[in-house]
């Protein structure tokens, strides 16, 4: 009978792991926390190695900064006017996040307190719809929103290289998501404690906003929270419905890529302002991360 100084260093831990499982899920937990953390954490670390080295010194990299030059957070603001591109994207994030949850809001009173006929299948649709490509509606919006549409002889606006140009697509793209949560939310509040608040002489329309969107606040927060961050790392539309200028609404991936010219690349600045430009999104999921987890959760698991 083969004893463990008879087997290789693998075949005793694995003898040892079928008597004791826990050891295997130990070493499981192990390697899927280094997973994550190299995989997420990684890019950031490459982010700051490459700000910090002086750009005519980024050539056969290694895991090291090859010099120190921590002025590039600084260039950064003087070479182009980054902090107009990140005003711009914090102007189209929450611009778009109040509009998303007011009409959200709205449809999600309807959809999770009352009853109407194809309720299900409408909810469907609106689910599908989040899915579709945005490149799937680039061409029709493009032209409606240069003025080559025209409608009973009314023109369509010339909303090229303003806020609205992306801000009407980005809150048609990201309400879907943000009624699915309310709808589940919604739902979930006592019949008793709107009704108590209609008696006391207030709307459907004061009870919801009164009673029911303060008793949901985590679904508040997680649809607010998620609409905002994905506004804000929004480039698709916002690379057609610019010109990349600054001072024609441009967001901040625009400004990131201004960063190269036709014959150089700044990529110390273009590494520094991604870092920049990722902090205030990182700010808000931790303040905001109890909510967002809660809601998530809640929305998920509350009957």
């Amino acid at each position: 009978m083969a004893t463990d100084t008879d087997q290789g260093p693998f075949s005793s831990w694995v003898s040892s792991s079928i008597e004791n499982p826990e050891k295997v899920y130990r070493a499981m937990f192990y390697v899927v926390t280094i997973f994550f953390l190299v995989t997420t954490l990684f890019p950031f670390y490459w982010l700051l190695v490459l700000a910090l080295t002086p750009n005519q010194a980024i050539s056969d990299m290694g895991l090291l900064p090859k010099g120190f030059n921590p002025g590039a957070f600084v260039e950064v603001f003087t070479t182009v006017p980054f902090h107009v591109y990140m005003f711009n994207s914090f102007v189209l994030g929450i611009a778009t996040t109040a509009i998303v949850l007011v009409l959200a809001s709205l449809a999600g009173y309807v959809f999770g307190r009352l009853e109407f006929p194809g309720k299900g299948p409408l909810m469907l649709i609106i689910l599908a719809i989040s899915y579709f490509p945005p490149a799937a509606f680039i061409i029709p919006l493009f032209r409606l929103f240069t003025g080559n549409v025209t409608v009973l002889g009314i023109q369509s606006p010339e909303l090229f290289n303003t806020p609205f140009g992306m801000i009407l697509p980005f809150s048609a793209l990201f309400m879907p998501l943000s009624i699915f949560i309310l709808s589940t939310f919604y739902g979930q509040i006592p019949d008793g404690l709107e009704d108590a608040a209609r008696i006391e002489g207030t709307t459907r329309l004061g009870a919801l906003f009164r009673v029911i969107m303060p008793l949901s606040a985590p679904g508040v927060a997680t649809a607010g929270v998620l609409t905002f961050i994905s506004v804000y790392n929004e480039f698709f539309f916002s690379f057609l419905m610019t010109t990349g200028e600054a001072s024609q609404w441009a967001p901040i991936v625009w400004g990131i890529l201004s960063y190269q010219g036709q014959y150089s690349e700044l990529y110390n600045l273009m590494a520094a302002a991604s870092i920049i430009g990722v902090l205030p999104v990182a700010i808000i999921v931790v303040v905001a991360q109890e909510k967002i987890v809660s809601g998530l959760t809640a929305g998920a698991l509350k009957e």
